[in-house]
């Protein structure tokens, strides 16, 4: 919305200057975009009038003026205008004048004095291009600041209104807006009912009441087509952004911008019959006024006559009965259509009208007649003419809903105590229609007003009216009390850390995921798919992490990366029989070197048991048991079940060759998922007595058959294991050289220890015994030489 300053100081004039009233629209919701001076600043230009004028006498194309410009005595100008002439009333700068990039100085001109210069609208900044001085008309006053004469001092403000806010589409809308900021006093124009000079009407019929609720027309007969538009209308409608056409149709646009009502003028001569609201039949075409022929559908309102369509409703006018300069008669419009009717139908058409971008988000219809006695005032003083009376048909126009508002409610979303008295005070601003007191008011929103509709709304306006900036920035106070926490769970931020400190980075995927990788990573031939997927390729609901870390890593491999560790938390969403669960998930993955490149090591490729090592540092001071087993996602040779004391946690291992060879990995990432809810998991620290005694060491080395699964004899011996032994595990693992083919050589690390007494060779040999024979006899184990 583009307006000028001093046509709203016309309608309420607050004591600030520009700068301040543009901050106040800003801080109260209306966005000034832009803000900016009519013309460049520049001062001693008057109106002169040339008295004589006489070739120079040594230049073919100069003329020597005399001219007056309000003083005791006519200035000697040198100009080298074409349209200069005796008795021409134009612009002229006088000596010492500040014009846009020079000054006015007092020269010589090939020998003779010149004591200013005859101006052009260029060179004022009024126009870009200009053909001679510029021609006012006989009845400019010589000597007045032109400036004052074309109203120069003047400020263009733009608005970025939101889309709620049409009541401020008009110089009207926002002058009352400005009037409740300020308190200042509201002059709107006064308009009275026309008194009409012929008793002509045209008849209007509404088939369509609710997409127009409200409907007037009036004939106008005798109008002069050639009337000239005034100087201020057109000074105004051109600051607004918008050309001057003709009077008939220079009113219609003044209207639409001073009061918001879109208006439009028929030419009556070219009317058949009774007007008709109603939708377009299929296939109908309308020519509009900008010469493009559209093809009408059932879903759009037109305005008709008994034969063809006239106009399409609240967007544009049809070029066959539009206003030319033979018009004489015409017939006036002003109508309320409902904003869903209207909404989007220009966009269909590939257009974008005044009317229709304040038709789409609503018009005031308590307005609609007003607009058409202003219109018909206006052309009359203008164009001369008898108006008949209004044709008004009304249906059910919107209900205008009271709205509650407590003042306790105000003061909580607010944060301040405004008090009953004081927001009394700003609803009788506002011009609103209210009741009550004390702690409740009921507001009756007025009909400009399509964006009151529940309590807060009226909140919101207490707080522009009240003023933003007056709203002081209270830090929120609270008491903070400890929270318990329990030592029977880890802290989720803590694990995050601990899998930071071991240089993972987080990532964050999205659940929805490509079909594609729930069949090859998690096996899944029915994944939980979506009704309206964002994208084709995240049609369904993971079941697994894996899909998303692999994607990460071609994206970072892509940007050469060569060493990647990343790890997601985030719900899965598997199923099984019909039984949907979510579990949150920890996944991770290992690509590329093990170490970052250093000189201290040298460079090897990560393998699957670097990753074992970050998920047994996870798990401490637990252990997990690993146990071979084969998963879609994972390498035959190199996965394994992760177990969390007898409760499954997950899985590890390599990704699988043809899975790398798919998705042009260069070789495989190691790869882990785990129960985040089972990681989260402790248990409470229970006291052990720390002994005094020497903890005591023997080691048993055994053959077994190379099949035989490490974890297997770790969980036979601890099935008996004494109370006394204190460590139990795994330090070599031989095959070659004196040992079978067919079998491997292992070597047991057994700790013993005693609070109460330091352990005899005969305790000590004893738990050996017991240990080895538990391997022989359960595992055919021999002892190792």
């Amino acid at each position: 919305m583009k307006f000028s300053e001093n046509w709203l100081r016309q309608f309420v004039n607050p004591a600030m200057d520009s700068a301040a009233l543009g901050h106040l629209l800003t801080m109260a919701g209306l966005e000034v975009e832009s803000q900016e001076a009519v013309v460049p600043p520049f001062n001693q230009v008057v109106i002169a009038q040339i008295l004589s004028a006489e070739k120079h006498p040594d230049a073919d194309r100069l003329q020597v003026l005399r001219v007056d410009v309000g003083q005791a005595e006519p200035l000697q100008i040198v100009c080298g205008a074409a349209n200069a002439r005796v008795g021409l009333k134009s612009i002229c700068a006088l000596v010492g004048a500040e014009l846009p990039g020079f000054a006015i100085k007092r020269a010589k001109v090939r020998g003779v004095e010149s004591f200013g210069m005859m101006c052009s609208e260029k060179e004022l900044g009024l126009a870009a291009e200009s053909d001679g001085i510029l021609e006012l008309p006989d009845s400019a006053p010589v000597g007045q600041d032109i400036r004052e004469y074309f109203d120069l001092d003047d400020q263009l403000f733009e608005l970025k209104l939101t889309p709620n806010r049409s009541d401020c589409l008009s110089v009207a809308g926002i002058a009352r807006e400005v009037a409740a900021l300020t308190d200042a006093a509201l002059n709107l124009p006064q308009v009275a009912a026309v008194v009409p000079g012929t008793p002509d009407q045209l008849a209007v019929t509404v088939n369509e009441p609710v997409a127009c609720p409200r409907y007037c027309g009036r004939i106008v007969r005798g109008v002069n087509p050639a009337a000239p538009t005034p100087d201020w209308m057109a000074r105004r409608l051109q600051r607004s952004g918008l050309r001057p056409v003709s009077a008939i149709v220079d009113i219609t646009n003044y209207i639409l911008l001073e009061l918001g009502q879109p208006l439009h003028a028929f030419d009556l001569a070219k009317i058949q019959g009774a007007i008709t609201v109603r939708y377009a039949c299929s296939g109908e075409q309308l020519e509009l006024l900008n010469q493009q022929v559209v093809t009408l559908e059932p879903d759009m309102l037109v305005i008709a006559d008994q034969t063809r369509p006239l106009a399409l409703a609240g967007i544009m006018g049809g070029q066959a009965s539009s206003v030319s300069d033979a018009t004489v008669d015409i017939f006036f419009e002003s109508a309320f259509f409902n904003p869903d009717t209207i909404a989007g139908k220009a966009r269909r058409l590939n257009l974008s009208t005044d009317s229709s971008y304040r038709f789409e988000r609503g018009v005031d219809f308590a307005g609609t007649r007003t607009a058409i006695e202003r219109a018909t005032q206006l052309l009359m003083e203008i164009c001369g003419g008898a108006a008949g009376e209004i044709t008004e048909v009304v249906a059910g126009l919107p209900e205008r809903t009271p709205i509650q508002l407590r003042t306790s409610r105000v003061n909580q979303v607010l944060g301040i105590d405004l008090g009953s008295t004081r927001i009394a005070a700003l609803l009788t601003r506002l011009k609103f229609v209210f009741s009550g007191q004390d702690d409740a008011f009921l507001v009756t929103p007025p009909s400009y007003r399509f964006d009151l509709a529940i309590e807060v709304d009226l909140i919101e306006e207490m707080a522009r009216l009240h003023g933003y900036d007056n709203i002081p920035a209270i830090p929120p106070g609270s008491s903070l009390n400890m929270l318990p926490q329990t030592e029977t769970a880890r802290s989720r931020a803590a694990l995050l850390a601990l899998l930071v400190a071991r240089d993972y980075q987080e990532v964050i995927n999205y659940s929805f995921v490509d079909e594609t990788w729930e069949r090859d990573l998690a096996g899944n031939d029915n994944p939980l798919p979506l009704k309206n997927p964002i994208a084709s390729q995240m049609g369904v609901m993971r079941s697994t992490l894996f899909g998303g870390l692999i994607d990460n890593l071609r994206f970072n491999l892509n940007r050469k990366q060569e060493r990647v560790r990343l790890f997601e938390t985030g719900r899965c969403f598997p199923s099984a029989q019909d039984i949907f669960t979510q579990p949150e998930k920890l996944a991770g993955l290992c690509y590329g070197s093990a170490q970052p490149e250093q000189w201290g090591e040298p460079a090897r490729v990560v393998d699957f048991y670097d990753v074992k090592a970050d998920i047994e540092a996870l798990l401490w001071p637990a252990s997990a048991r690993f146990e071979v087993a084969s998963h879609p996602a994972l390498h035959p040779g190199q996965s394994a079940k992760v177990w969390l004391e007898n409760e499954f946690l997950g899985w590890i291992g390599a990704l699988h060759p043809k899975w790398r060879q798919k998705y042009e990995l260069p070789t495989a990432p190691v790869l882990f998922e785990l129960d985040l809810a089972t990681l989260l998991r402790s248990r409470v620290p229970a006291f052990s007595e720390i002994s005094r005694f020497p903890v005591v060491r023997r080691d048993i080395a055994v053959v077994v058959d190379e099949g035989v699964n490490v974890q297997t004899l770790l969980d036979g011996m601890s099935e008996h294991l004494p109370k006394r032994v204190t460590g139990l595990a795994l330090f070599d693992v031989y095959r070659g050289k004196g040992i079978d083919s067919g079998k491997k050589s292992l070597a047991f690390r057994v700790l013993m220890q005693d609070t109460q007494q330091t352990l005899t060779d005969e305790e000590v040999d004893a738990v050996t015994s017991q240990l080895t024979e538990v391997l022989i006899v359960r595992f055919d184990a021999k002892l190792r030489n």
